[in-house]
């Protein structure tokens, strides 16, 4: 009977436990978990024989023929062998559909990763084949927007650091949701910072090369209160470093804001509590006080506008019916909202 929901913890237990089952399937949007696993696979083997234990395939550059002939053979001086496919959500689903009857009685002697970064791989039959005979399939779970500063906060705890708002402000908005950049990133920080010490502005701007007075944070910030001259100079700024501040980033991150403004407008408590309800914030948090001073200085038709030009914005930025340089439409954008 297959294993059911397993999740990244189960895989590296049984990995460490040396307790595997004959085919693992790996896939999904988040590619950290399965780079992260494919190495604890390939740790299986010790180094001195992975020469003829271990082969690592490319689903984009092989075929199902040779997969399974690498499954079909016998480790050599040793109990087992690792057969890992790279790349299998690449290719269409006959590609592993070839694989079903290996999967129907698989090598007791070898371990089978199929491995698909980044999204699902596909071939129902191999998949129910695969299942029957024990497979664990494992599907990554997608970091969403509103789980990134938790998982960050979750990260710098464990590491024994502690994080500023600002300074975690700073970090969400360089890597977004890319979970490998996430841990990159503090894990530069754990080795910069003391046992204990706090992760602040400043270490952020030096350590990561985040401005802390010019960045996608501050910019909200400024576009909140309506700081019109603080605005501009955050786009001057973001205008002649174009490397680390897209313009085209700048405009979802606008585009975000008076989304979860028309929210707070609308929502039917106006109390902080009710706000950080409706918008999926946490009660005094950054973002909390940002749409209360929204409210404040923002009304729902001028919000309507602002998210109808964050999206003419979004297309012309692309180029489609502009040639326009986008930091041009940045300014044009801003403009349009202010006024």
């Amino acid at each position: 009977m297959a294993t059911a929901a397993p999740s990244f913890k189960d895989i590296k237990q049984q990995i460490a436990a040396s307790q595997t089952a004959p085919i693992y399937i790996l896939h999904g949007p988040e590619g950290y978990y399965v780079d992260e696993l494919v190495k604890a696979f390939e740790g299986l083997i010790p180094q001195e024989s992975r020469d003829f234990n271990l082969y690592v395939l490319y689903a984009t550059q092989t075929t199902p023929e040779q997969v399974q002939e690498a499954c079909m053979r016998y480790p050599m001086m040793a109990d087992r062998q690792v057969v890992i496919l790279k790349e299998a959500q690449a290719v269409k689903a006959d590609f592993l559909e070839k694989l079903t009857a290996y999967a129907e009685h698989p090598n007791p002697q070898t371990v089978l990763v199929v491995a698909g970064r980044g999204d699902k791989v596909t071939g129902a039959k191999f998949l129910k084949a695969a299942r029957a005979s024990g497979a664990v399939v494992f599907e990554t779970p997608k970091l969403y927007d509103n789980k990134v500063g938790p998982m960050i906060e979750s990260l710098v705890r464990n590491e024994g650091l502690s994080i500023d708002q600002k300074a975690l402000a700073m970090l969400i908005d360089h890597v977004g949701t890319d979970l490998s950049r996430i841990i990159n990133e503090v894990n530069k920080l754990k080795t910069a910072l003391p046992s204990g010490g706090a992760i602040t502005p400043q270490a952020v701007e030096k350590l990561i090369g985040v401005s802390k007075d010019f960045n996608n944070w501050e910019l909200i910030d400024a576009i909140a209160v309506r700081d019109t001259a603080k605005i501009y100079r955050i786009a001057d700024y973001f205008q002649a470093n174009p490397k680390q501040n897209p313009a085209i980033v700048s405009g979802i991150a606008i585009f975000g804001f008076f989304a979860k403004l028309l929210l707070a407008i609308y929502a039917p408590d106006k109390s902080e509590p009710g706000i950080a309800g409706a918008i999926g914030a946490r009660p005094y948090s950054g973002e909390l006080k940002r749409i209360m001073a929204g409210m404040r200085n923002f009304n729902a038709w001028q919000v309507i506008n602002a998210i109808s030009a964050c999206r003419r914005f979004d297309v012309r930025a692309k180029g489609i019916g502009s040639r326009a340089d986008e930091y041009a439409l940045l300014r044009e954008l801003l403009f349009t909202i202010l006024n």
